[in-house]
């Protein structure tokens, strides 16, 4: 995968978790993760590249902190369009 994506899971019309996936090779698995902000936790490999971000509260996540965190890991910020799904919930 080359592009970045966002998943969300709703329940009940409401978001209840997503998952925003990193750069990575199809059969790279995580192997540890890193709780930061609070509802985010990363997903690195056993050679501690960041395949992924759990956002396990997206209520309280912006966009703002996304990018934070994803311009610590070295990679590009998420654009509005790209959380529209999570921060239309």
């Amino acid at each position: 995968m080359k592009e970045p994506y966002l998943e969300v899971t709703f329940r009940h019309g409401r978001a209840i978790a997503a998952y925003y996936y990193l750069p990575r090779e199809t059969n790279q698995k995580s192997a540890r993760t890193r709780r930061v902000e609070p509802g985010l936790v990363i997903d690195f490999t056993a050679d501690g590249q960041a395949i992924g971000i759990e956002i396990t509260a997206p209520a309280k996540v912006s966009l703002a902190v996304l990018n934070a965190v994803l311009k610590e890991l070295g990679h590009a910020p998420a654009s509005e369009a790209d959380l529209a799904p999570l921060l239309a919930a």
